[in-house]
């Protein structure tokens, strides 16, 4: 297949190059930073997703676009910072979809990024891709990303939106910066503890996207490992990982103070599973956090 990747330089869109180029498909880039470093087979086309449409050539004869461009939630927030969250997903994907409805010949899948916050704070409920979704900020953004995906419905396109949940890459994202005080013997829980983390592998969530964009997966997908852990179970088993203690916990005070309105994110949680993955034949090469810690820290 020939597919056209956005947000290729990320934490996810860096393993999916890897993960795509290595089955074999023809592989293209959007991106913000038209000289970024890319494999000498992989074309480079320049676009800022909030400013306007892509260019025609990055998404002409392509068979499927995987939309992962957005400014990142982990930062502190505030008018601007959420204004740039919101643009970047919703007006980069409406801008991305106008792109593709003017093609003579459309890809047949858009597999768009979304993510887990959909759902809001939610305590002990299950939720699947039929839950209903939250009424915060993170929420109203997933919904309204996820509607400006499923408008290329109308021009014939498949398309998967894939709710990510916490992805566990030593490289970067949380488990990054969650590593320097837990390899010290400072690590803790946050919060309560009680708050469910749904995590998943890195490469797991690679090998979603891929299988999204060559099967005939529709609607949402919890791009999240089938055993959801609480945030207190989450820290002993990476303090056992790296066989140190996780003793210190994190007081809700000092996250409101470092990350005022997004602490709201880790003290919040959602035990979501990925029913429409597996009901569709997916795989997980780690289902279970103990093998995916001990292979992510190998």
């Amino acid at each position: 297949m020939k597919i056209t990747i956005s947000g290729a330089s990320g934490l996810i869109g860096r393993r999916l190059l890897k993960t795509l180029g290595t089955a074999g498909h023809t592989l293209q880039v959007l991106s913000r930073h038209a000289g970024m470093n890319m494999p000498a087979n992989v074309r480079v086309f320049a676009w800022d997703p909030a400013k306007g449409e892509p260019p025609a050539e990055g998404l002409r004869e392509t068979d499927a676009v995987i939309h992962l461009a957005g400014e990142p939630v982990a930062q502190r927030w505030n008018d601007e910072v959420k204004r740039r969250i919101r643009d970047s997903r919703v007006l980069g994907t409406r801008n991305l979809v106008q792109a593709i409805a003017k093609l003579e010949n459309r890809p047949q899948a858009l597999v768009c990024a979304s993510g887990v916050g959909y759902y809001g704070s939610r305590g002990d409920e299950i939720l699947t891709e039929v839950s209903s979704s939250g009424q915060d900020f993170l929420a109203d953004v997933c919904r309204d990303w996820e509607k400006e995906a499923l408008a290329a419905e109308a021009a014939g396109v498949r398309v998967v939106c894939v709710r990510t949940g916490l992805v566990l890459d030593p490289r970067g994202g949380a488990l990054k910066r969650m590593l320097p005080p837990f390899r010290m013997g400072l690590g803790g829980k946050i919060g309560t503890g009680r708050q469910w983390m749904p995590w998943i592998h890195a490469q797991d969530l690679a090998d979603l996207f891929r299988f999204a964009a060559e099967n005939p997966l529709k609607g949402a997908a919890n791009g999240v490992a089938p055993n959801p852990v609480v945030n207190a179970d989450f820290t002993r088993a990476l303090g056992s990982a790296l066989r140190r203690p996780a003793i210190f916990p994190v007081p809700g005070f000092v996250l409101d103070i470092m990350f005022g309105e997004m602490a709201s994110v880790l003290t919040a949680g959602q035990r979501a599973v990925p029913k429409a993955a597996e009901d569709a034949g997916f795989q997980f090469r780690f289902p279970e956090l103990t093998a995916a810690l001990a292979d992510l820290l190998k």
